[in-house]
């Protein structure tokens, strides 16, 4: 317990000193309640445009989320950075010879990391919903009304599960730039163009985000999914512990 408490503090240490990781939240945190408030205000305004079916569908928690597609590539790279790093600089042999038992080393780093991404996640989150709301005017949805607390809580976890989940590619791969390149395109393009066709729609619905953010609606849309939020919560966490099991066989069976 002693040596855990020591890396621990020492992976905090590493965490809040590199400049680029807390850039990388911020920008998570400015990019989705921007964005969020953008696009709320946005449909607010079109609101009496809409038609019945869409009015019906209308979802005004979702839609304060809507920056959150955007705000989660910050995400993924702070998870990437927090990993990769000692790789690309060489730092990985000197922390691996200070902390040898590897499964300690790998679940600290990602403890810390979660642990600061979930904070950063929730206060996002409420600070993202209040502001949508307060964007769509007379449209909005109330913290007290059915599902919405659970769709605000439910977005400040996916931020967390994002975060996971791009820390245990990256330490499968062990490379920043090779794990940027494969998580970026796929969660920025793959997983919409596979949604937007319909003979891979049924496929999407299984990815870790279109899965995960299941969790943040509280209408159901028109996309049948066989899945309610919680289900989808699990899902996305399925994905996340496949991942972290990947990154701990990697680090464990491979030289530094």
């Amino acid at each position: 317990m002693a040596v855990a408490a020591q890396v621990l503090r020492s992976e905090w240490t590493k965490v809040r000193s590199v400049r680029s990781t807390v850039w990388t939240l911020g920008v998570a945190v400015l990019v989705t309640v921007g964005l969020g408030a953008l696009i709320s205000k946005l449909a607010g305004d079109d609101y009496d445009k809409l038609s019945v079916r869409e009015k019906f569908t209308f979802d005004p928690t979702f839609i304060s989320f809507a920056g959150m597609g955007l705000g989660q590539l910050a995400l993924i790279v702070f998870g990437v950075l927090v990993i990769a790093n000692e790789y690309s600089t060489g730092m990985i042999r000197t922390s691996l010879a200070a902390v040898p038992q590897r499964g300690v080393f790998l679940f600290s780093k990602i403890t810390v990391a979660t642990l600061l991404a979930l904070v950063i996640g929730m206060a996002t989150s409420f600070l993202t919903f209040f502001l949508g709301q307060a964007m769509l005017g007379d449209h909005r949805a109330y913290l007290g009304d059915p599902g919405v607390l659970r769709a605000v809580i439910g977005g400040g976890l996916y931020m967390a599960l994002i975060t996971m989940f791009s820390m245990g590619v990256a330490a499968m791969l062990r490379s920043p730039m090779l794990s940027l390149g494969i998580l970026m395109p796929f969660f920025f393009l793959i997983s919409n163009i596979l949604q937007g066709v319909s003979a891979t729609r049924k496929v999407a619905h299984y990815l870790p985000d279109k899965a995960g953010q299941k969790v943040m609606q509280v209408i159901p849309g028109t996309d049948e999914t066989p899945y309610g939020p919680w289900g989808g919560l699990g899902i996305m966490v399925l994905w996340v512990v496949a991942a972290l099991l990947g990154g701990y066989a990697v680090l464990k069976r491979r030289d530094a």
